[in-house]
């Protein structure tokens, strides 16, 4: 199945998940095509991204982050960007970005690694739903990654 008049860019990928994921997520069909106009091979990480999103197949790292709030202790959005920059090669993870300790670490309870702001200037690494430690804020990509490599869990790129 697939929505073949999507169109290109954006659009057509949001279209293409729409069509597609609404049926998936039914119980409907076994079988897409993401149909975009654009090279083909641009189609592919379409469908990945709709089989990942859909919790059918775990093919990246699946990120999950809070919208912000006056609550947050740092700059979410750069942060996130930097956590993804250094971990998007792997495969099969759950990690959570997450701008605070009051909803941070319920929100992200399904994660196998947080980050989350503790207080000013400092973040807390977590595994799961434990607490590993908490590090200042500009060590906490390197402690992430150092964590996530403690358990055998990384790959070089």
């Amino acid at each position: 199945m697939g929505v073949t008049e999507a169109g290109d860019g954006e659009y057509g990928r949001i279209k293409s998940t729409a069509g597609i994921a609404s049926l998936l997520a039914e119980g409907i069909g076994d079988t897409i095509r993401v149909s975009i106009t654009e090279a083909p091979e641009k189609e592919i990480p379409v469908c990945y991204s709709i089989l990942q999103s859909l919790g059918l197949r775990k093919t990246m790292v699946e990120y999950v982050a809070c919208p912000s709030c006056g609550r947050t202790l740092f700059n979410l959005e750069t942060v996130l960007h930097q956590v993804r920059e250094a971990t998007k090669h792997l495969t099969g993870l759950d990690i959570a970005v997450m701008g605070c300790i009051v909803n941070g670490p319920g929100e992200m309870a399904d994660a196998d690694y947080g980050y989350v702001g503790k207080t000013p200037g400092m973040i807390s690494l977590y595994r799961g739903r434990e607490e590993i430690k908490k590090v200042p804020e500009d060590q906490g990509v390197n402690e992430l990654i150092e964590l996530i490599k403690s358990d055998g869990r990384w790959v070089e790129p």
